[in-house]
Order: structure tokens, then C-alpha cells, then sequence
């Protein structure tokens, strides 16, 4: 199963802080969305690997865009 870390908010991709390949658990904080010059936490919903980072920093965001995709063991 897989799960797709999308963006809350429109923004720019403040900062990735997982790698490919590193595994996290449920309300780990995976990227950071800079929106009107104030800093929004994306945290997992589920625990699993990162298997593909989709964003780059100062990449440009719109609601629901796809940033991280999880492979989960459930």
C-alpha cells in the first residue's frame, strides 16, 4: 500500500527533511511548506518508507499537489 504526503496549503517547499529510502513513523514531520513568509509542518498520517520525493526546495505548491510518496506496510 502506498500513501501520497500532499500539500495542505499553496506555498513553496521551504525544506525536505526525509530522505528515499529512510523509514517514519505516524506524525513524523516529512517537509516543511513556506506560505506568506510563516513556516507550515507536513507531517505523515501514515508510519512506512519514503519511497520517492516528488518536491524540491523552492519548488512552488498548490493545494492537494503530490510531495511524498510513502510504500506502508498496512
Amino acid at each position: 500500500m502506498e500513501y501520497t504526503l500532499k500539500a495542505t496549503m499553496p506555498g513553496l517547499v521551504a525544506r525536505v527533511v526525509v530522505e528515499e529510502g529512510q523509514k517514519v513513523e505516524e506524525g513524523q514531520e516529512l517537509a516543511v511548506i513556506n506560505c506568506m513568509k510563516t513556516e507550515f509542518s507536513c507531517v505523515s498520517e501514515k508510519s512506512g518508507t519514503v519511497k520517492e520525493i516528488l518536491v524540491a526546495e523552492w519548488d512552488e505548491l498548490e493545494v492537494d499537489s503530490p510531495m511524498i510518496i510513502l510504500t506502508c506496510e498496512e
